[in-house]
């Protein structure tokens, strides 16, 4: 039988600037392990601590521009109507330091704390 996901759950974000993370689908609002969807509403000039996480991470921007940072300090400027692909285990950054960005990301299996593993 559908699930129905009448409304998203607001989780409370990470980074230098306040951001707005609405999960639709994950381990908190639909109690889902294996994916979680959430869109991002995220300030000029936010910055999140780097990760290495244990998920794959998909990410498609609608508005604005993200910029996300490996390991290697190389930067990708993801602009509305392009996406990002960020495989488990690889070092990332994302923040959005030219304007803000709105974007959906999906994650597989689904986002936790125990999986991002965030610098310190």
């Amino acid at each position: 039988m559908p699930i129905f996901i009448k409304e998203p759950t607001q989780i409370k974000a990470v980074g230098n600037k306040p951001k707005i993370i609405k999960e639709y689908i994950g381990r908190v609002n639909s109690k889902t392990n294996a994916v979680s969807i959430a869109y991002m509403n995220s300030p000029l000039g936010w910055i999140e601590p780097g990760q290495k996480p244990e998920f794959d991470e998909y990410t498609l921007v609608v508005k604005g521009i993200l910029t996300v940072r490996s390991e290697d300090q190389s930067e990708i400027k993801v602009t509305a109507g392009q996406a990002i692909i960020c495989p488990r285990g690889e070092w990332v950054q994302y923040s959005t330091p030219d304007e803000g960005a709105e974007y959906v990301a999906v994650c597989l299996p689904a986002f936790s704390l125990d999986l991002v593993h965030r610098d310190t």
